[in-house]
């Protein structure tokens, strides 16, 4: 019998750093355990300053260095991703504050929204913006995104 397929949107402020990150380590798991068929993955930002963008070039940067491609362009997250979506996993309070605010105006919204941090097995709940940062900021939004879809992934097969 096959799984029902669950589906996970990552979510941040212009989803050009930390979501694209998160939607990328998570692709790589699931492939990696052999489940990618069973989930739909992608990533979105609250507002819509980088629609059709590709994540930050230290973002990429950062991914390669782990063998890890992505071919993700910036999406602003719509009402119908909160009926789409199983999961909404977000980067900071920020975020969780808009995306309950924006599920608030949606008619029988199905997603589950959480901090993606809130699986951190180090509890670092929140995933700070790297964008005024340096390459170093980058690698440690890698590896808590690392830790905390690994968490999820395991959580939810």
């Amino acid at each position: 019998m096959a799984a029902k397929q669950r589906s996970v949107l990552f979510v941040c402020l212009g989803n050009i750093c930390r979501s694209p990150i998160a939607e990328a380590v998570f692709r790589k798991l699931a492939t990696d355990k052999g489940v990618v068929n069973n989930w739909m993955i992608d990533s979105a930002g609250v507002i819509d300053i980088n629609v059709g963008k590709s994540p930050d070039s230290r973002a990429l940067s950062c991914l390669r260095q782990q063998e890890i491609e992505t071919t993700h362009k910036a999406r602003q997250i719509t009402k119908d991703d909160f009926k789409t979506y199983d999961f909404i996993l977000c980067m900071d309070e920020n975020n969780l504050r808009n995306l309950e605010v924006m599920m608030g105006k949606v008619k029988d919204p199905k997603s589950k929204i959480q901090l993606l941090g809130s699986y951190d097995p180090q509890k670092k709940g929140i995933i700070h913006d790297p964008y005024y940062g340096s390459d170093s900021n980058f690698e440690e939004v890698y590896q808590q995104c690392l830790r905390c879809c690994t968490a999820f992934l395991e959580a939810s097969t």
